[in-house]
């Protein structure tokens, strides 16, 4: 059943008209609309006569779909790799809009389940191979994907996830970058997202990760050893959670776009899920109900009540040692705030930061390319994976 979250007092959303233009600003240009095909998006925008979820699901699951059946008909024909990759990536790319944010009602469920398969569709024809690892977890299953860098027998690796709306399949390009480094990229779900079947908010989350650092170390083929983690947007608090408490465990964490104390206070939260959110396309409210999916929580005062225990501070993480730790995000971040990094970097071990001062979420800054953050990164991992 598709449980709608009540509508926060002065919870600023985005109308249809508004929500066309923005899209159409963004497709083929901006996350997360970079990879969509702007006759694609004329179509659906076209076609849109309301914001209904499962409206919307509909109608791009329409191009998805095309797309699939056709990758189909030219894998019958026996078309190359290469091809048939590029055109199952169109199908998956426009069912991974269908269900964004979040898949949230009956329609944005299926466009998402229509995603996945047309990503391994997809993933058959990657090169380098996209290998899929299932690992049991207390009675439930972990997805991850791994890919190494050709010619390097036992790499190094950077475990790797995004938040509330971009999910495992949604991090090729950071794969390839961190891949060009030597470094095997294992992509996950956080928990609450994606494939995780454990909650944000559950007192299983961190054991999953803690799963895939067990597991890594058995693998002949990686140096599992040789781990740093990076996670990226809501995610980014279990990245600097584990440099904290896997600090003997991994060599390096990147926290990206994230929170761990003043982001997950109400003082904070009210207002990014009111008059804040401007990056999410819907608006304010979507954010909310993104992060309510993760949480497993129904309303902003559920959400409100939660948060706060997740603090590094209230668990009293923050003095202890850590890992090596970089912070990233943009000044003008209205998702998570900048001064969660600088509360990181006033406690415990040495943290280092890039801060971009007209940066906004994950720090990305108009008019500059959103690649400039990866490589830096990327460089930052390779640093703590292979020293010079």
């Amino acid at each position: 059943m598709n449980v709608e979250t009540p509508r926060p007092t002065g919870s600023r959303e985005r109308t249809l008209d508004e929500v066309k233009a923005e899209f159409m600003r963004r497709a083929g240009r901006l996350n997360p609309f970079e990879d969509i095909r702007r006759e694609d998006a004329e179509r659906v925008m076209d076609a849109l006569r309301d914001l209904d979820k499962d409206h919307w699901a509909e109608e791009w699951s329409k191009i998805g779909l095309g797309y699939e059946a056709k990758a189909d008909e030219r894998a019958k024909a026996g078309a190359p790799g290469p091809e048939l990759a590029e055109t199952y990536m169109h199908a998956f790319d426009a069912c991974r809009v269908g269900r964004y944010p979040t898949p949230n009602s009956p329609g944005k469920l299926k466009a998402y389940q229509h995603s996945l398969r047309m990503f391994r569709k997809a993933a058959k024809h990657f090169d380098p191979p996209l290998e899929i690892i299932e690992l049991p977890f207390e009675a439930k299953k972990l997805i991850g994907y791994l890919q190494k860098p050709p010619g390097v027998a036992t790499p190094p690796v950077v475990l790797h996830w995004g938040g509330v709306d971009g999910w495992k399949e949604d991090r090729l390009r950071i794969a390839r970058t961190v891949m060009q480094t030597g470094v095997a990229s294992l992509t996950i779900d956080m928990p609450g997202s994606g494939e995780n079947p454990v909650l944000y908010g559950d007192p299983a989350a961190e054991r999953t990760y803690f799963a895939w650092l067990d597991y890594l170390p058995a693998r002949a083929d990686l140096d599992g050893r040789r781990v740093a983690v990076w996670g990226g947007s809501f995610g980014g608090y279990w990245a600097a959670r584990l440099a904290h408490t896997a600090a003997n465990r991994i060599k390096g964490a990147v926290f990206h776009g994230g929170n761990v104390h003043y982001g997950f206070q109400k003082e904070w939260l009210v207002p990014a899920f009111t008059t804040g959110g401007g990056t999410y396309l819907f608006g304010a409210q979507s954010l909310l109900d993104a992060r309510g999916r993760a949480m497993g929580t129904k309303t902003l005062e559920e959400f409100l009540e939660a948060a706060p225990k997740l603090s590094l501070k209230t668990m009293g993480l923050l003095d202890k040692p850590s890992a090596p730790l970089l912070g990233v995000n943009g000044k003008l971040d209205d998702q998570a705030p900048v001064q969660d990094i600088y509360l990181l970097m006033e406690h415990g071990s040495p943290k280092s930061a890039r801060i971009y001062t007209d940066g906004h979420h994950m720090g990305r800054t108009p008019g500059q390319p959103a690649e400039h953050i990866t490589v830096t990164i990327v460089d930052w991992l390779k640093a703590q994976l292979v020293p010079a």
